[in-house]
């Protein structure tokens, strides 16, 4: 520890993490604060995206930011930190390789961001697969597509039906927008096989609720679900997956079928490493912070995102800000601001946004949106789900990259190759050895 240079551990490098390290790079590179963020993962993932990389609207590299390129200036620590000691301010780090070790800070961010939240049912951990990054996403496009070639050359009436089934679990922005833009996909690439219509496929939504996307209102709640229906997409409400053991689902309204495609989005939870820190937490698992994202009750820490219960000062009733990019991405640009703050002896500043709205895309050309209370429906709501999220994304670098993958598609048409030998790619050559 620098008692000249204070030092910023910046714990997870997700959208509070790399936007808050961000926002401290420069004080970093002219030496006035050192910066270290520790994450698995070497690249921050834009996940507004992954529906269109799954889908192949956008490179699945695109989606991805570089965290070692991005944050010039600051320390990248490819690990897993397992506790905190914010007593003694120290964070014991998991590298990927070799020994854990301690690391000493002045000041933390707790940046560990969710998980998804699952839940004890019979078949989900061997049968489904999650859709929180662009390993899950691509491996969902591979999946989708090669389910459609076993279509095309499988005779057996009943494993054709199986392979041309897919089911998604989850009402909510990551589930309806995966839905929606892999259907869009698929139903484009159908148009390849001599032998698979439109029709033969089976798309459905299991969603527990009486409603979807709630964070767009009712009204387009409903205008979704319909659009979706018209699609011929199965809209299961107030339905709970039961079983997926072997690839057969089990559903709570009494119908069984098989599917080989399953894939879970309902909802997320506070990252469980938390429960291995000294911060308060709350019945759910998140940190207490306080309007100006201090941890409750301690000096030096801070915490922002969905794995943080920060009070929204734009609510009469006491809520907290939802665990959404819209808020975590200012969130962070206020925590860097006010480390810099407490660096140079100011008191931090409350952090307050009003939510202005929400947008969602349904596939290539279709989507909802409502913003400061207006609703929009169709082309003009993708229009402005794409325009949000590529001037959200961070660096110039990828929103060039994201755009340039948008406008190639003007002039060509979509790509629709499954290249799912990528999760067996020594499959051949072990089949060439044994021969």
């Amino acid at each position: 520890m620098t008692a000249q240079v204070p030092h910023i551990l910046v714990v997870g490098g997700g959208y509070v993490g790399m936007y808050t390290a961000y926002g401290l790079r420069r004080a970093a590179r002219k030496g006035k604060i050192r910066v270290t963020v520790v994450d698995p993962r070497s690249v921050m993932t834009y996940q507004p995206f992954l529906p269109e990389a799954a889908a192949g609207s956008v490179e699945p590299r695109h989606v991805v930011v570089p965290l070692r390129k991005t944050l010039k200036g600051c320390r990248v620590v490819t690990g897993r930190v397992t506790g905190i000691d914010h007593a003694h301010k120290v964070a014991k780090v998991m590298p990927e390789e070799g020994p854990e070790y301690e690391l000493a800070y002045d000041q933390v961010v707790v940046a560990l961001g969710s998980i998804a939240r699952t839940l004890p049912i019979p078949g989900l951990a061997e049968k489904a697969t999650g859709f929180k990054n662009v390993e899950e996403a691509i491996a969902l496009r591979n999946k989708v597509l090669d389910r459609l070639d076993v279509a095309s050359s499988q005779p057996d009436p009943v494993l054709r039906k199986s392979a041309l089934t897919f089911v998604f679990v989850g009402g909510g922005y990551a589930g309806v927008e995966a839905f929606a833009e892999l259907e869009d996909m698929a139903r484009y690439a159908t148009r390849y096989y001599d032998n698979i219509k439109p029709e033969d496929m089976r798309w459905v939504l299991v969603e527990a609720t009486n409603r979807i996307l709630p964070e767009v209102g009712p009204d387009l709640g409903k205008y979704t679900v319909d659009q979706l229906r018209k699609r011929n997409m199965d809209i299961k409400l107030e339905t709970r997956l039961e079983s997926c053991e072997k690839g057969r689902v089990v559903l709570s309204d009494g119908e069984e079928f098989d599917a080989d495609t399953i894939v879970w989005t309902a909802g997320v939870k506070a990252n469980p490493a938390l429960a291995a820190t000294d911060f308060p937490l709350d019945e759910r698992g998140r940190v207490k912070c306080l309007a100006n994202l201090r941890i409750e009750g301690v000096n030096d820490a801070w915490s922002a995102g969905d794995n943080a219960a920060v009070p929204d000062l734009t609510s009469d009733t006491g809520a907290y800000c939802a665990p959404n990019a819209q808020h975590a991405v200012r969130q962070a640009a206020r925590l860097a601001a006010n480390i810099l703050r407490t660096v140079d002896g100011q008191p931090p500043q409350d952090y307050e946004h009003k939510y202005v709205g929400s947008v969602a895309s349904l596939g290539l050309h279709k989507g909802v949106a409502q913003l400061f209370g207006i609703k929009i429906k169709g082309w003009p709501a993708w229009f402005l789900h794409r325009t949000y999220h590529v001037s959200r994304v961070p660096t110039f670098n990828r929103k060039a990259r994201v755009i340039l993958d948008w406008t190639l598609a003007l002039f060509f048409r979509r790509e629709v190759t499954s290249l799912g030998t990528l999760q067996t790619p020594n499959d051949e050559f072990r089949r060439a050895a044994q021969s």
